[in-house]
């Protein structure tokens, strides 16, 4: 048995934390590369937990989308670094390599070349060298039977695929994989043709471009428009893709905003992009892209303070729709209404079961004096709303009324005929899209015609104004009595 020097010991031990920490082996490799520190920030850590996965083979689905704004690192981390690092775990990996120029793919598959043949990873991992002789920029191979391919994605690819063919049922062995690093220009993104033309050179070639079933399908892109890639696949297969989505500007549960990376950006300077240009910063930093014509409400009615009315003419009011489907939210808003207008003080737009929404439901319509609870009763609505009040009560308000019906109107249409009054009648608290970010994205995102992911909002915001000046008086003592007993 061969005894390891310290240096190899040093050397093994540092190349099982980079296999574990693909984010180590980044930092580590382009300080002895460029000389220069790599600014971390959360969402790297993010990212490279979920390349490690990848290496290892305990990622769930092999299939990972990561969408985050340009110029955060993503192309040094994923499609350069993590190249680099499975050529050093398996160096008889085959990688494709694709983005939408294949001059970038070609300066990532360089950069990609350099890292290896630097002197600092040959040190750490000699077993993995360029073949001489048949290298070019865009294509080039390894000693052991490994190799790189860089192309656009619309371009050149048959004859060449990622991963390694592995027996079945065989232990996991990383082998290379398919990497996609912003698969569509940016300027080109509104054209219907060209997102379809990319849509189906997935669908048609590069899905089937992989060795084995295990092989890795890496898309890293900012967002860019509804139906592009990662929206498509999204919408075609929403459970084969891991989806990490790490938006610039981040709410967190007291309302809060956090910069993703203040060493790239500062809050006020996201605000001052979002002023600039409200789609762009949307999709490309926020990574929520919005359709750019036909939207359901053109705009929402904001305030700061409420009318200095007589308070015997508002109203405290709730209106909640419970998720009909695992995928729908339950929708649930409290408002003041007066003769003329509503105006927002509270919302719930969340995905969690029962046991979460019944509790904090009831502990919304306290918070907000809330005297007429709305409840629609579709769907397990009235058992919600039965121990929703049996909470209210336990938190000690008695008079609140609740009333629960079925709503047997066609939603869509109720939609369309009351979005003129939506837009109208709501006002929301000025900031609103900071305190309910996924509530604002889903309302503001509504198209008339097409697929909407989510109507939870806009069907609740419509029963809003199908009730608005209903008044039912709160419950007498005698009720009250009657309810408890």
């Amino acid at each position: 048995m061969t005894k390891l020097s310290r240096e190899d010991k040093v050397n093994l031990c540092l190349f099982n934390l980079f296999r574990k920490d693909p984010l180590a082996f980044t930092r580590h490799l382009f300080k002895a590369t460029s000389n220069r520190r790599f600014v971390v920030g959360n969402h790297h850590a993010i990212i490279a937990d979920k390349l490690s996965q990848i290496l290892n083979g305990t990622h769930p689905t092999n299939k990972l989308i990561i969408n985050i704004a340009p110029r955060y690192g993503k192309t040094l981390l994923v499609s350069q670094m993590f190249i680099a690092l499975g050529m050093a775990v398996n160096p008889k990996s085959n990688f494709l390599h694709l983005s939408y120029s294949k001059s970038l793919a070609t300066q990532n598959s360089v950069a990609v070349k350099d890292i290896i043949e630097s002197d600092e990873y040959q040190r750490l991992f000699p077993w993995t060298a360029i073949k001489a002789g048949e290298d070019t920029k865009a294509e080039w191979a390894t000693t052991a039977g490994g190799c790189m391919y860089a192309t656009s994605t619309l371009g050149q690819i048959t004859g060449f695929g990622a991963g390694v063919v592995q027996d079945e049922g065989g232990q996991y062995e990383f082998s290379g994989a398919i990497v996609i690093d912003d698969p569509i220009k940016p300027v080109e993104a509104l054209s219907d043709n060209v997102r379809e033309q990319v849509n189906q050179r997935f669908e048609n070639t590069i899905r089937s471009r992989t060795n084995n079933r295990n092989t890795p399908i890496i898309i890293i892109m900012q967002r860019l428009h509804e139906h592009d890639l990662c929206g498509y696949l999204m919408e075609k297969e929403p459970d084969l893709w891991d989806v990490v989505s790490l938006p610039c500007l981040m709410v967190d549960d007291n309302g809060e905003e956090h910069s993703l990376w203040p060493f790239k950006h500062t809050v006020e300077e996201l605000h001052r992009l979002r002023g600039a240009d409200s789609f762009v910063y949307e999709t490309q930093y926020q990574q929520n892209p919005r359709p750019m014509e036909g939207l359901m409400y053109e705009s929402f009615r904001t305030y700061d303070i409420m009318p200095l009315e007589d308070n015997r003419k508002k109203f405290y009011k709730n209106y909640t729709d419970t998720a009909d489907t695992g995928s729908d939210f339950l929708c649930s808003i409290s408002y003041v209404e007066y003769p003329t207008a509503m105006y927002v003080t509270d919302v719930i737009y969340t995905k969690k079961p029962m046991e979460y929404t019944e509790n904090v439901t009831a502990e919304m319509l306290v918070r907000n004096d809330t005297a007429l609870a709305l409840i629609e009763g579709n769907n397990g609505g009235r058992g919600f709303a039965r121990n929703v009040e049996h909470n209210v009560r336990l938190l000690g308000n008695m008079k609140m009324r609740f009333v629960t019906f079925t709503q047997s109107k066609n939603k869509n249409v109720r939609i369309y005929t009351r979005s003129a009054e939506v837009q109208n009648l709501v006002y929301f608290p000025t900031g609103w899209e900071r305190r309910w970010p996924e509530f604002a994205h889903d309302i503001k995102a509504f198209r008339r015609e097409g697929h909407n992911a989510h109507d939870d909002g806009p069907d609740v915001l419509s029963g809003m104004c199908e009730h608005f000046g209903e008044s039912v008086q709160i419950m007498s003592d005698e009720e009250v009595l009657d309810a408890l007993l």
